[in-house]
C-alpha cells in the first residue's frame, strides 16, 4: 500500500495545494486523484500568480477574454473559474462517492477584502453562483473582520473555507462563526448541512522562530500549534452545543492543515504530514511534497487520542520567551499581506500580458 493511500485509511484527506492549466489539461491531476489518493484542491493568488507568470498556458484564455471585453481583476476570476471549474469537474467522483466530505476545490476572494467584511460576503456568493459547481469552497480569510462574513456566508448556503488560522483561539473564533451560521440555519427551518473547512498554516510559525530558540526546539513549533489546534477541534465537536447541531443534520466543519511544504532545507520533506496526521482532517500539499510522501513517506504514532498532544512542545516555546499570541497576531496579519501583495503582482501580470497583446494586435492591425 502506498503511503498517501494509508493515510487516507489511516482518517485523514490528502488535498493538493496548487493549480495550473497544464496541471490540468496535462492529465497529472486525474493521476494524483486516481494513483496518489488525492481528495481535493486548494488555490490562492500566489499559486495563480507565478503559474500565468511562468508560462504561456493561459496567453489563449487570456486573449479570448480580452476579447470579450474582460480585464483586470475581473479577467482574472473568469481565469480561475476556469480551471476550478475544471478541477471540480475532475474531483465530482471523490465528492459523489464521499457524500460531499471530499472532493471540493477552493477559489479566493480577494485579498484586497479581507477587512471588509460587507463587500468580502458580496463576493463569495457572486463567486460561488456564477462557478455553479457543488464541490467549490470560497475562501475567506478567519481575520476579525473576515468572521462576521463567514457566519453570514454560512447562513446564505455558500460552502466556505476559512483560511490564514493561525492559533488554536484563532481557530475557535472561526468554528464559532461557522457554527453560529448553522445554528441560524436550523433556526430558520434551512438545511444545516452547509460544508466548510479551517485551514490552520503550520509551516510559518517555525520560519518566524528559526534561529530564536533552543536547537532541540528547532522545526517543532508548527506541529504542536497544530495538535493544540486539534485539541479544540475535538474538544468542540463533543460539546453539547456540536451534537445539537449535528442532531438537526449539521456537518462538522473538517480542521484542515495548511503551509505544510517544509521551508527548512535541512529538515525532512515530509515533516509535516508524518506529524500532523488525524481522523477527520485534510491536509492541503504542495506538489513537491505530495511526491516526496508519495515516495517514502511514513506515519508517526497515533498522537490524535492524547488530550495533551503538543503542550509540552508549547510550555517549552513560552518557557523560551515565544509570545505565541502575540506571534499568532503578527503571522496573520503578515499573512494577509503576503496575500495582497501577491494579488498585486498578479494584476501586474495580467495587465503586463494585456498590454502586450493590444500592442500587437495593433501592430498587426496596422
Amino acid at each position: 500500500m502506498k503511503p498517501t493511500e494509508e493515510l487516507y485509511r489511516s482518517g485523514q484527506s490528502l488535498w493538493l495545494d496548487n493549480i495550473t492549466r497544464d496541471l490540468l489539461t496535462g492529465g497529472t491531476l486525474e493521476r494524483y486523484i486516481r494513483d496518489f489518493s488525492v481528495r481535493g484542491l486548494t488555490s490562492n493568488p500566489t499559486i495563480f500568480d507565478q503559474a500565468i507568470r511562468k508560462g504561456a498556458a493561459y496567453d489563449a484564455a487570456i486573449r479570448q477574454l480580452l476579447a470579450a471585453g474582460h480585464s483586470g481583476e475581473r479577467l482574472f476570476f473568469e481565469l480561475a473559474l476556469q480551471d476550478l471549474s475544471a478541477a471540480a469537474d475532475l474531483f465530482r467522483e471523490v465528492h459523489e462517492q464521499s457524500s460531499g466530505v471530499d472532493g471540493w476545490v477552493s477559489l479566493e476572494v480577494s485579498p484586497l477584502l479581507a477587512r471588509d467584511a460587507r463587500t468580502t460576503l458580496a463576493e463569495a456568493k457572486e463567486l460561488h453562483a456564477r462557478a455553479g459547481k457543488p464541490n467549490l469552497y470560497i475562501k475567506i480569510p478567519g481575520t476579525a473582520e473576515g468572521l462576521p462574513a463567514i457566519e453570514e456566508a454560512i447562513f446564505a448556503g455558500v460552502p466556505i473555507n476559512v483560511t490564514l488560522l493561525f492559533s488554536p483561539a484563532q481557530y475557535q473564533a472561526a468554528a464559532e462563526a461557522y457554527l453560529r451560521g448553522v445554528e441560524r440555519r436550523i433556526e430558520a427551518g434551512l438545511n444545516p448541512n452547509v460544508s466548510s473547512v479551517a485551514s490552520v498554516f503550520i509551516s510559518r510559525w517555525d520560519v518566524a522562530v528559526s534561529g530564536r530558540v533552543p536547537g532541540q526546539l528547532t522545526n517543532t513549533l508548527g506541529i504542536a500549534i497544530g495538535r493544540g489546534c486539534y485539541r479544540s477541534y475535538s474538544a468542540l465537536l463533543s460539546s453539547s452545543r456540536w451534537r445539537r447541531a449535528l442532531n438537526a443534520g449539521a456537518r462538522p466543519q473538517r480542521l484542515l492543515f495548511a503551509s505544510t511544504g517544509t521551508k527548512d532545507p535541512n529538515a525532512p520533506d515530509i515533516l509535516y504530514v508524518r506529524g500532523l496526521h488525524a481522523p477527520l482532517t485534510i491536509n492541503t500539499v504542495p506538489e513537491k511534497t505530495l511526491q516526496a510522501f508519495y515516495d517514502h513517506g511514513e506515519l508517526e504514532s497515533d498522537w490524535s487520542t492524547d488530550a495533551a498532544a503538543g503542550e509540552s512542545a508549547l510550555a517549552a516555546f513560552k518557557a523560551a520567551n515565544i509570545d505565541l499570541a502575540a506571534l499568532a497576531r503578527k503571522l496573520q496579519d503578515d499573512g494577509a499581506a503576503s496575500f495582497v501583495a501577491s494579488w498585486n503582482d498578479l494584476l501586474q501580470v495580467i495587465d503586463a500580458k494585456t498590454k502586450s497583446f493590444r500592442a500587437r494586435a495593433h501592430t498587426v492591425a496596422h
